[in-house]
């Protein structure tokens, strides 16, 4: 048997060479931005740019790269220049923007300020730690200062298509390690001693699921991954995979090794077509590598992974709805026992983790469970990556410490709410999350905190709104997507969430009736209970927490029939007052001609025309427009 630590040694000198031989002779690194939502926001022009000034020989001894996500989407494009021993990280990067930075920066020596992020001493982390790589090179922001990026550690530092710089951040030497000095249940014991808790959403300890799994032992046994990402407003799976695909594939390795298995799927949702090429990119690397496949680095360890495309079924992200899918069988789930530890794909045992928990493995046992079981709380281990969306300045992808708080999430990362606007609730755990207050932004963000708060950690999803947000609404819209996506195999929740979203649509067309909160509270509670699967039991939670959080507006629509935050239509009505001055414009805009008026005179909305589009609020500079 072949020394599997030596190899990988060796494949990282191989890996460093390259990487230096690469920069030979560069005084100027590029690296652009290259996600899903960079592209989106124009990256690949600005990327374009730059590389035309390299191929004309305009810009000399400059080099281009791509990168993943740094989970910074409200400033994207974003360009990192490294020159001169400094990182300069410029945002919103249009192709004029690329043009200037190329004459102005990079040719003239002039750095752009007013479009720059931060402005950074070193792109070398402090340590060879894993969890500290990310910060010579992100720097002290605010929105960075208060992370800890662990599953995260290689996004927007690498590029995620070139196996040579994952390796040479120390890539793959934890599987080496494991598969040197470990055995099976050592690893096992590892991952227990750290304190990881799954990522998914229900928070099972890892370890204690490997351990299960490792019990019933087979000639054939599965590793999945779980990527199917469906919760509204979601993307650190697919962020993660599209700027560090290797770490999910190593963390598999090690967990296939720790159960025995021989056999790995990654089960992804057809709509990431980046996040599917660049783990097919990756797959073929590490074959190519000997990282996978038969005798592993000359250990004996074979293992193999897969892709499985799904169709984009919410209830696929629950773990016996997506073995179906992987068997050819419609997703729906099953009871339970058995688990899939016993009995899982093709009735073989099969260990199952999201995609977050397993990126956290190689970080956990390179860096020392001892360290990891120090970051969080005493019963959360680690940090947590949110997609952190909705009412705030900085939007984009975070990884948190556990125990950190809901007010550090909005204000110090998140920077606050826009436009003067008052704080009003964040939800967490997606559409099976509960909306919290102001009054619990002192709460920590850990499994127990976030359940004794009437909420959950789900698997990332973070939503604040402000007083512009409709609480009624709000529930509506997740119940909507639940009873939407409902599989329809369990009456509670085919039929109840049904009868719930009939009920919350009445009472946003003002036609509410006495008792329709406390029949919202029994059909919800009755859901919980007696659904069959995870999805179904926590559908009800985004109505149930606006209910005990914001009841008084439940009571407003339903017996003043009014909408305080003036987003169900049917409750506004819109009048014209004096500030009027006969401009016309929300004559033009009115859709059925209900607005009428002289020119430079007072105009007038006839109430039975009125549709109460809202077009006439819209258009109006002089706030002649009333709603209400």
């Amino acid at each position: 048997m072949s020394d599997p630590i030596q190899a990988i040694q060796e494949m990282r000198s191989g890996a460093d060479e390259s990487y230096q031989h690469e920069r030979e002779g560069i005084k100027h690194e590029i690296f652009v931005g290259m996600a899903t939502c960079e592209i989106a926001a124009g990256s690949r022009e600005a990327m374009k740019v730059f590389n035309d000034a390299i191929e004309s020989g305009e810009l000399k001894d400059a080099r281009v790269s791509r990168k993943g996500c740094a989970g910074r989407c409200n400033v994207e494009p974003t360009v990192e220049i490294v020159t001169g021993g400094k990182s300069y990280r410029y945002i919103k990067v249009t192709p004029e923007k690329a043009s200037e930075i190329v004459q102005k920066h990079l040719i003239g020596g002039e750095v752009i300020t007013e479009w720059l992020q931060g402005e950074y001493g070193s792109e070398k982390p402090e340590s060879d730690n894993l969890h500290n790589r990310s910060y010579g090179r992100f720097g002290d922001l605010p929105v960075f200062g208060k992370q800890l990026r662990i599953a995260l550690r290689n996004c927007g530092i690498i590029d995620p298509e070139n196996i040579d710089e994952y390796i040479h951040h120390r890539g793959y030497e934890a599987l080496a390690e494991v598969l040197k000095n470990f055995k099976p249940a050592d690893v096992i014991e590892k991952v227990k001693e750290s304190g990881l808790r799954g990522r998914g959403g229900a928070g099972f300890p890892t370890g204690l699921k490997w351990d299960i799994t490792a019990k019933f032992q087979d000639e054939e046994m599965y590793v999945i991954c779980n990527a199917d990402e469906g919760d509204p407003g979601a993307f650190m799976d697919r962020s993660t995979i599209e700027g560090d695909p290797h770490s999910v594939l190593e963390g598999m390795l090690i967990g296939a090794y720790a159960i025995g298995a021989s056999n790995g799927i990654i089960y992804i949702r057809a709509e990431y077509p980046l996040a599917i090429k660049r783990l097919e990119i990756a797959i073929g690397q590490a074959k190519e590598r000997g990282l996978l496949g038969k005798n592993i680095l000359g250990s004996g360890f074979s293992f193999d992974i897969e892709l499985r495309l799904g169709a984009g079924a919410f209830v696929c992200g629950e773990e016996t709805a997506l073995i179906h899918s992987i068997e050819g069988r419609r997703g729906m789930p099953k009871p339970r026992p058995p688990y899939p530890s016993e009995s899982g794909v093709f009735g073989k045992p099969t260990l199952i983790n999201n995609v977050e928990t397993w990126s956290n493995i190689p970080a956990v046992l390179l860096d020392g469970t001892e360290w990891f079981s120090t970051v969080g709380t005493e019963k959360s281990k680690g940090t947590k990556v949110f997609a952190l969306a909705g009412r705030v300045y900085n939007t984009g992808l975070v990884e948190v410490p556990m125990g950190t708080t809901l007010r550090e999430m909005v204000y110090d990362i998140g920077g606050g709410i826009p436009d003067d606007k008052e704080f009003k609730a964040v939800q967490t755990g997606g559409p099976s999350g509960g909306c919290l207050p102001e009054s619990y932004l002192d709460t920590k963000i850990d499994y127990d905190s976030l359940a004794a708060a009437g909420s959950i950690m789900g698997s990332g999803g973070m939503i604040v709104m402000d007083e512009t947000s409709c609480m009624v609404d709000v529930a509506k819209f997740f119940l909507e997507f639940t009873q939407d996506e409902s599989c329809g195999k369990c009456t509670p929740c085919r039929e109840g969430t049904k009868r719930m979203l009939e009920i919350l649509t009445r009472i946003t067309e003002g036609k509410g009736r006495a008792g329709d909160i406390e029949k919202l509270e029994r059909l919800g509670t009755m859901i919980q209970k007696a659904s069959l699967c995870g999805l179904g039991q926590s559908a009800p939670n985004p109505v149930l927490s606006t209910i005990k959080n914001f009841r008084d507006e439940y009571v407003e629509h339903i017996e003043e029939k009014k909408c305080r935050a003036g987003v169900c239509s049917a409750l506004l009505g819109y009048s014209i007052n004096d500030n009027c001055v006969g401009c016309g414009a929300c004559k033009k805009a009115c859709p059925v001609d209900a607005i009428s008026g002289e020119k430079k005179g007072k105009h007038v909305i006839d109430q039975d025309k009125c549709i109460k589009c809202g077009q006439c609020y819209e258009v109006c500079k002089f706030g002649a427009v009333d709603r209400g």
